[in-house]
């Protein structure tokens, strides 16, 4: 219909995108070129050739191109069936359950498992698919400062006797911060005080933990939580995710998940796709070692700087630089000098925490690191006025 009236949907909605522009917090989309540092692909597997060879053997054996319909209707293809209970026994869970996407799993467990008069503790700096699962679930919601135990212990004291079910959610690796949830005291806590505990594996998979399989794998907790989310969609190369714990867990998500009940199962052959990145992940610790070199490396040259990189040691490292303008203004001086980052604004992380996230691939060698921080080095320097010194002066801090 052509927007020829001013109605108010119309009106709103354009004044809307006026003020995103005029804060600097307007988005749009483009293609990234150079060395890619906003990418989630941890193995480098998605660019390799073996990798699309086994995908196009897996299409050439599908009997179907499409599922047909929902896994409860026509859409429940044998190949679904053994990925999942190939994937559980990767995780260390009894059972496993793929959904078309990490936000429809994160929105169909907690919507699910969660009601009203239910309790949730949730990490402060959570993905908004598990912000969203919780708020649809009509429980009550605590939000605890990030990584905060001694609030997270208080909390759960005050609230050991509600009525309800009472439960922890945080990410494992969380992705805006690069830093890492102490797992085995999250889940002492939930033991003192008769909670349960769910993890998002999201951008832990692949990376840590024996064969890959995760940072609650590295902790040894996979069969003592509630739930661990696994996504396919980042070091697997893949798409969807499985929500993985008991196979009572499994039973019940299938009759009540409203993203999993409610959508067209995916195709099969993607399931022989996750199969030869599962079968890929497990082999790749040459690459995670080579990962986690650059990451320490990458962390140490920045901190010799005096720019701020977070508390975390992983291959996420986020480098703060407080105003949208600055984090675009780097962002703009990386890409070109050939690097394709992204700036990461609010709503993403909270106002005035504005930064560059750079996610590291083991496609990336020591050299492009170094090449990196010299060339942020330089685009701090070539600051225009218009940013302000406040914001220079925040990137520069050594304190996180």
């Amino acid at each position: 219909m052509p927007e020829t009236f001013p109605s108010g949907i119309r009106s709103r909605i354009s004044d809307e995108l006026a003020s995103l522009r005029k804060q600097s917090q307007f988005r749009d989309l483009e293609i990234l070129h150079g060395v890619n540092l906003s990418s989630n692909d941890y193995l480098g597997l998605a660019t390799r050739p073996e990798f699309k060879q086994a995908v196009l053997d897996a299409v050439s054996q599908a009997e179907s191109m499409g599922s047909t319909g929902s896994r409860l209707l026509s859409g429940n293809a044998r190949a679904w069936k053994d990925l999942e209970t190939e994937f559980a026994q990767f995780a260390g869970t009894e059972a496993a359950l793929y959904f078309g996407s990490g936000y429809a799993a994160n929105v169909g467990l907690l919507s699910s498992i969660l009601t009203p008069g239910d309790i949730v503790f949730s990490d402060e700096c959570n993905h908004a698919s598990l912000i969203d699962g919780m708020r649809l679930s009509g429980a009550e919601k605590i939000i605890y400062p990030h990584l905060d135990l001694d609030f997270l212990g208080k909390a759960l004291a005050e609230h050991r006797g509600a009525a309800g079910a009472k439960l922890i959610v945080t990410e494992s690796l969380f992705s805006m911060e690069g830093d890492i949830a102490p797992l085995d005291q999250l889940l002492r806590l939930a033991r003192a005080n008769g909670a349960e505990l769910v993890i998002d594996e999201a951008h832990a998979i692949g990376v840590y933990g024996p064969q890959g399989r995760g940072l609650a794998a590295q902790f040894g907790i996979e069969r003592e939580v509630f739930a661990i989310v696994h996504t396919c969609g980042k070091a697997l190369a893949s798409m969807g995710a499985f929500v993985c714990g008991g196979a009572t867990l499994k039973q019940f998500l299938i009759n009540r998940a409203r993203t999993f009940i409610f959508t067209t199962a995916a195709v099969p052959y993607m399931a022989g796709q996750i199969r030869a990145a599962l079968e890929f992940a497990q082999t790749a610790d040459s690459k995670r070692v080579h990962l986690q070199s650059i990451a320490t490396a990458l962390r140490q040259a920045l901190r010799t700087r005096g720019l701020r990189s977070g508390n975390g040691n992983s291959h996420i490292v986020p480098v703060f630089f407080g105003s949208n303008e600055m984090a675009l203004h780097v962002a703009e001086k990386l890409r070109s000098n050939g690097f394709a980052v992204k700036p990461i604004r609010p709503p993403t992380v909270p106002a005035g925490a504005a930064r560059v996230r750079l996610s590291l691939t083991s496609n990336i060698t020591l050299a492009q690191v170094h090449q990196l921080v010299s060339a942020i080095s330089a685009a701090i320097e070539s600051t225009p006025p218009s940013t302000g010194t406040n914001a220079l002066h925040s990137c520069l801090s050594a304190s996180s």
